[in-house]
């Protein structure tokens, strides 16, 4: 069973697996499906921050966003057994977010990703950016 605790209006959650093995699993899940873009925003050290990590990616498509999407939750289920918290956006599948507490998965399509900008916005974190799967 996964704990749950508050510390500075983050909410994290306590598991046997650790972020990187979470972290890594979600990208190899977003190249499956041929992801674009895909970046790491290390947020651990930001005051007030909603998570300690987003992952952000575009697909080319709504078709391939609702695949990345499903991939992820898919993956992370058979492979940690960890379930998301909460799952949004897969109707009209211009920005689906995958929540898993420390770590919120944001899978855009590009004209939405470029809209809101959330890199920009969350500037300050530590940002690493994974090359795209041919």
């Amino acid at each position: 069973m996964t704990a749950k605790s508050t510390t500075a209006n983050r909410t994290t959650t306590s598991s046997t697996h650790d972020s990187s093995e979470l972290l890594g699993l979600i990208i190899d899940s977003i190249q499956d499906i041929k992801g674009k873009d895909i970046m790491k925003l290390d947020m651990s050290n930001l005051d007030d921050s909603p998570a300690d990590y987003f992952i952000i990616c575009s697909g080319e498509s709504g078709t391939q966003v609702k695949a990345i999407t499903g991939n992820i939750s898919r993956r992370v289920k058979e492979d940690l057994n960890l379930s998301p918290s909460h799952v949004e956006g897969t109707n009209d599948a211009r920005w689906c977010l995958v929540d898993y507490f420390d770590v919120v998965v944001h899978v855009f399509y590009p004209e939405t990703r470029e809209f809101y900008d959330l890199e920009d916005f969350w500037s300050d974190a530590k940002i690493t950016s994974y090359e795209d799967i041919i």
